[in-house]
């Protein structure tokens, strides 16, 4: 009999070597390598004979184009992120700190979507009264939803097959094993393969599978990256576990936009989505103080406002501290040298400190120019007007660069009841919203002059 092959998989990028290593050769990672056994027995899957048949060919033109059939999550901020709702068949895989609402918002989608589908709840890591517990708690309907606590991917899928659910949950893909390895539930083998044969179950029964996912302390999903690769969505949960509001983002979906966002806030009774986040994010003070204003970030297929703040003071330190929270920190010591060099503005021996309110994560560049208004607001001690809103991209050689969407942020912050608005020229409409006043600025040095007006 053929004996077992052990090779040692990176459980950062999944490369399998012969021997052990501290350091993984491929990605550089230290002390990831795990023990993992292959199985090399005649009678082993692998070695058998191949008895099924050839796999079906087609030309472009002859492959149907109709769009894909959703159904909906009954949670209209949840199927804004998917692109529209679930589609049958694909894999779901959400990642987020613990604490921060996984297993809370699948078990309000679950429990919903019971009432009209079934479905199935698996659960490794926690037991059947735990989960009835926390449905009570929330007040959720239980009469329709399926609960089952297993952790072997060949028992949940052989369930699978004779319950027939419409949607399944899998929390978490860390505690699922196969029996076909010896290795440790959470290893790189054993995720990569109980993922393979939970996808291979999806796509040929037409089943909507949810994917609990853990992070490591880098808040990177856990276990291999081939596990991002294989599923059709990747969303992470963003947000403090002691703060109100949570955010999902779609950071990979083959059925609709990426960088797609929803806002949750969490509730006694669970997570209770935020169909107007800007209201939230614009809860400001009455008095206008320095350092504070609004931008208007675009967030998948929507406008957001939000208010950026800036503390400038004197450094006491040979050098001067550049903290942000929420925007880029290598961005800000940019910026700061373009505001030294085209607005005439010195910062080289002041402590900057920047934060983006509410825990959003601004990740384009239309915060350039938002970014300096507050710098310059706070360094002057002078506020900026509470109804002015910023936004535009800056230029290494101090030009305002435009940026996506101009008219969607306009039409929002008109909304809102904003009066005046600094933008790029080439963002600036024909006509502006009703009650806003546009002001196009082309160089920095314009936009700092029209920031007091």
């Amino acid at each position: 009999m053929a004996k077992a092959k052990r090779l040692y998989g990176c459980t950062e990028c999944g490369a399998t070597f012969p021997k052990w290593s501290g350091q993984c050769p491929e990605c550089g990672a230290w002390n990831t390598m795990v023990e993992t056994v292959i199985d090399n027995s005649p009678m082993s899957s692998s070695s058998k004979s191949w008895t099924g048949q050839s796999a079906q060919i087609k030309t472009l033109a002859e492959v149907s184009t109709e769009e894909t059939p959703r159904f909906t999550t009954h949670s209209s901020e949840l199927d804004r992120v998917l692109g529209g709702g679930l589609v049958d068949g694909s894999i779901v895989l959400i990642g987020g700190d613990p604490g921060i609402g996984k297993s809370t918002i699948l078990l309000q989608t679950l429990c919903n979507i019971a009432n009209y589908h079934s479905a199935l709840y698996v659960t490794g890591e926690e037991s059947q009264q735990q989960v009835a517990m926390r449905a009570r708690r929330l007040s959720l309907p239980e009469d329709k939803l399926k609960v089952m606590t297993e952790t072997c991917i060949e028992s949940i899928i052989h369930t699978a097959k004779q319950e027939k659910p419409k949607v399944m949950v899998i929390d978490s893909i860390q505690t699922i094993f196969t029996e076909q390895l010896q290795s440790a539930p959470g290893g790189v083998a054993q995720v990569r393969e109980s993922a393979a044969l939970l996808t291979r179950y999806a796509k040929q029964n037409d089943t909507a599978i949810f994917l609990v996912g853990h992070v490591t302390k880098e808040g990177a999903l856990a276990g291999p990256r081939v596990l991002e690769h294989m599923v059709d969505t990747v969303l992470y949960f963003e947000g403090e576990s002691d703060g109100r509001l949570r955010l999902l983002r779609a950071v990979k979906n083959r059925f609709g936009a990426v960088n797609e966002l929803g806002v949750f806030a969490m509730t006694d009774k669970g997570l209770k989505e935020i169909s107007n986040p800007s209201a939230i994010f614009l809860s400001r003070t009455q008095e206008a103080v320095p350092g504070s204003v609004v931008m208007a970030t675009w967030e998948g297929s929507r406008p957001m406002l939000v208010e950026v703040q800036a503390l400038v003071d004197t450094s006491h330190l040979g050098n001067p501290r550049r903290v942000t929270l929420g925007l880029d920190q290598n961005r800000l010591a940019m910026l700061l040298a373009v505001l030294h060099r085209h607005g005439g503005v010195p910062t080289y021996d002041q402590d900057v400190f920047i934060n983006v309110v509410g825990g959003v994560k601004v990740l384009e560049t239309a915060a350039d120019l938002a970014l300096l208004a507050t710098v310059i607001s706070s360094l002057r001690n002078r506020p900026l007007s509470h109804d002015l809103l910023v936004f535009g991209e800056v230029g290494l050689s101090g030009e305002i660069r435009p940026v996506p969407s101009g008219q969607e942020r306009l039409k929002e912050a008109a909304k809102h009841g904003f009066k005046r608005a600094i933008i790029p020229k080439a963002n600036a409409p024909k006509t502006a919203p009703e009650g806003l006043t546009v002001v196009a600025v082309t160089r920095l040095d314009q936009a700092l002059e029209a920031l007091f007006e």
